[in-house]
């Protein structure tokens, strides 16, 4: 039988505790599109260039200069962090969950959360955010806004290059500063991170000794230790609780949790809709 809306909203109802974990597909159903016409409308010199075809590829690119290393970063993070509003697949999903009892775990980078409502108290962002600095060594475990800072570099490029001094710098050693995104263990937890982590732990305490729905999202299989393992386990463990893992091609759930658990192999926006 087909799941629907009408039968996630009957189980956000039933549920005293929702804790959604959110993926990299989810805002891929939601509409940010890092390939195809995206892609070569705004960064067709990369593909002309080096031949990269998608946004996320490119931003591996070993860049020898800093000044047009900082144009496509200052241009990734200006559209994906910054341009772009509040994606109405976000703000349906909070319509949803806003007068329950609730918390997202999520992997994504992009800001949607907090765009569409989610109150910050009630999110943790594991893997960093695109709209925050770090030192690249780093020297101390802070981090910064960047928004003034890419909308400079924005504004003043020129043939694929930003202005030598608007290359950012830490204000503490002077190295290079980068984005704050996971990718390695230099990767800045700050005191925002560190309370976040916080809370969640907080709502785990209540949360797997009640009766509550773990929502799964958009959630593959690149970093499955941050949602889905972990889900997993709360689970089998919470004899109240159920599981619910909605993903195009990637739902699957061990046999330990199936009597809990519902896979729908969909795309998430003809649910959440």
């Amino acid at each position: 039988m087909k799941f629907t809306k009408s039968d996630l909203e009957k189980l956000i109802e039933a549920h005293d505790f929702i804790l959604i974990g959110a993926g990299s597909g989810l805002s891929d159903a939601a509409g940010f599109k890092y390939d195809g016409e995206s892609f070569f409308r705004n960064f067709s010199y990369m593909f002309e260039q080096y031949g990269y075809t998608d946004m996320y590829s490119a931003g591996f690119h070993p860049f020898e200069d800093e000044k047009e290393k900082w144009w496509y970063w200052s241009k990734f993070i200006y559209l994906n962090r910054y341009a772009t509003g509040a994606l109405p697949l976000y703000e349906r999903l909070f319509s949803l969950i806003k007068n329950k009892d609730y918390f997202v775990l999520t992997t994504n980078v992009d800001h949607q959360f907090q765009k569409a409502g989610f109150s910050k108290e009630r999110l943790f962002y594991t893997q960093g955010d695109y709209g925050l600095f770090q030192c690249s060594e780093p020297c101390h475990l802070i981090t910064y806004d960047n928004e003034a800072m890419i909308l400079a570099m924005v504004n003043k490029a020129k043939d694929h290059k930003i202005p030598e001094e608007l290359i950012p710098r830490c204000p503490i050693c002077g190295r290079k500063m980068t984005t704050n995104l996971r990718a390695d263990n230099r990767f800045v937890e700050d005191e925002g991170w560190k309370k976040a982590l916080r809370r969640y732990q907080d709502f785990l305490a209540k949360a797997n000794k009640g009766k509550t729905l773990y929502l799964e999202l958009g959630v593959g299989y690149n970093t499955p230790g941050i949602i889905k393992y972990p889900f997993w386990k709360f689970v089998h463990a919470n004899k109240e609780g159920t599981y619910v893992s909605i993903s195009l091609g990637e739902t699957y759930c061990p046999k330990e949790i199936e009597k809990k658990a519902i896979m729908v192999n969909e795309d998430i926006s003809s649910i959440i809709y």
